[in-house]
C-alpha cells in the first residue's frame, strides 16, 4: 500500500498510478490486452470520437475490507452497460469477459493505490472505449481503442455525506427522449457542464433535469440518477432519456431487502412536495442526500429536509449498500468480486 497519501483528505480527481491496461480493435477483431505506463493516446486527428462523438466510458470502484481484500463491485453490470453503449453508438462490441480481464489486471497491477479500510476513499475505475479510425463522412470508425485506468478518489461532492441544495433550470436539456441519454457517452456530460457551473456558481451541488420533451417530469440529477422516499416507498423516475444507475438499481434491492415498496414510473414535478428524503446516486456519487430543490424559473422551493443532516432511510441505504462494498455485510445478491 502507498503509504504516502494522506488518504483521508483526497479529492475526486486524476492521479497518476502505475499503469493502465489497453486493447485496440483493428482489421475487423479485438487484439491482446497489454500492460502501459503512458498517461497519453496518440490517434489520427480525424478520429471519429473528435468528430462524431463515438466515445463511451464507465465508472466502478475497488475496496479494501477490513480483511484486507480487494474488492470490486457489480463489474458484471458495468460490462453490459458498456455494450449497450457500443450498441447504441455503432462501436465494436467487447468479447466476453475481456472487460472483466482488462478491470481485473488494472486493478492488481495498481493494488498499492488501493485506500485503507475506513478511510473514506476507495479506487475509482475508469473505463473508456473510443473511435480512433479516421473518418471524415459520418460514418463509425474501423479502429477502436479500449482503456481501463485507475486512481484513489475520495468523495464525489467535496461535503462527503451530507444533504446539499438542488436546482431546476428549464432552460437547459442533459439528453433527449430517444436520444443518447440511456447510454455513458461523452456527449451527454458536455450538454451538462455549462448549466452545472451556473448552479456550482449559484451555490447548488448539481441540476435536477426534467424531462426535455414536456418540462413536467424529473428525469435525473447533472452526475447522478435521482430517487426519493415516500414513507416506507422507494420512488425513482423511469424515462428513456435516463442513464440506467447500477448504483439505482441496487438500491432498489437493498430497499426491497429491507421491507420497502419500490416504483420506479414517471415522476412528476410537483411529486417534490410529498418526498420526506431525496437523494442522488451513482457510483461517484455513492447516495449524495439533497435537502432542497429550487425550481429557478417558477420561483418555487421544495423543502425536504430541514438541514444538511441526511435523513434515516437515505443513511440506512447508504450504510448498507457501502457495507456490502466493503465486505462488513453478506453479499446475498453475488454482487461483489473478491481478489484472493
Amino acid at each position: 500500500m502507498n503509504e504516502q497519501i494522506d488518504w483521508s483528505s483526497l479529492s475526486f480527481g486524476y492521479r497518476k498510478t502505475d499503469c493502465n491496461v489497453r486493447c485496440t480493435f483493428e482489421n475487423g477483431k479485438w487484439g491482446e490486452l497489454r500492460v502501459s505506463d503512458s498517461e497519453e493516446v496518440t490517434m489520427h486527428m480525424a478520429a471519429t470520437c473528435l468528430h462524431y462523438g463515438q466515445a463511451g466510458f464507465e465508472g466502478m470502484k475497488a475496496f479494501r475490507g477490513k480483511d484486507g481484500k480487494i474488492r470490486v463491485f457489480r463489474m458484471d453490470e458495468n460490462a453490459k452497460r458498456l455494450q449497450s453503449t457500443c450498441n447504441g453508438i455503432m462501436m465494436a462490441p467487447l468479447p466476453d469477459g475481456l472487460f472483466e480481464e482488462a478491470v481485473k489486471k488494472a486493478v492488481k497491477l495498481n493494488e498499492r493505490w488501493v485506500p485503507p479500510y475506513e478511510s473514506g476513499a476507495s479506487l475509482y475505475i475508469r473505463p473508456v472505449l473510443f473511435g480512433t479510425g479516421a473518418q471524415v463522412g459520418v460514418h463509425p470508425a474501423d479502429k477502436y481503442e479500449f482503456i481501463v485506468f485507475v486512481m484513489p478518489v475520495g468523495p464525489y461532492f467535496k461535503d462527503g455525506f451530507k444533504a446539499t441544495p438542488c436546482c431546476i433550470l428549464r432552460h437547459y436539456d442533459r439528453a433527449a427522449p430517444y436520444g443518447t441519454g440511456r447510454w455513458k457517452v461523452g456527449g451527454n456530460y458536455a450538454a451538462s457542464l455549462v448549466p452545472g457551473t451556473k448552479a456550482h456558481e449559484m451555490g447548488y451541488s448539481a441540476v435536477l433535469y426534467l424531462d426535455a420533451r414536456s418540462k413536467k417530469f424529473i428525469d435525473e440529477a447533472g452526475p447522478a440518477n435521482f430517487f426519493g422516499i415516500e414513507g416506507n416507498k422507494y420512488v425513482t423516475p423511469d424515462s428513456e432519456s435516463i442513464l440506467p444507475s447500477i448504483t439505482n438499481k441496487s438500491l432498489m434491492q437493498i430497499a426491497r431487502d429491507l421491507g420497502m415498496e419500490v416504483e420506479q414510473r414517471p415522476m412528476p414535478e410537483e411529486e417534490l412536495s410529498k418526498l420526506d428524503e431525496a437523494a442522488m446516486c451513482g457510483t461517484a456519487a455513492v447516495v449524495a442526500p439533497i435537502y432542497k430543490v429550487d425550481d429557478l424559473d417558477e420561483n418555487k422551493t421544495y423543502q425536504i429536509l430541514p438541514d444538511t443532516k441526511p435523513g434515516p432511510v437515505c443513511t440506512k441505504l447508504y450504510e448498507t449498500l457501502r457495507a456490502i462494498q466493503y465486505g462488513d455485510l453478506e453479499d446475498k445478491h453475488g454482487w461483489v468480486y473478491v481478489f484472493e
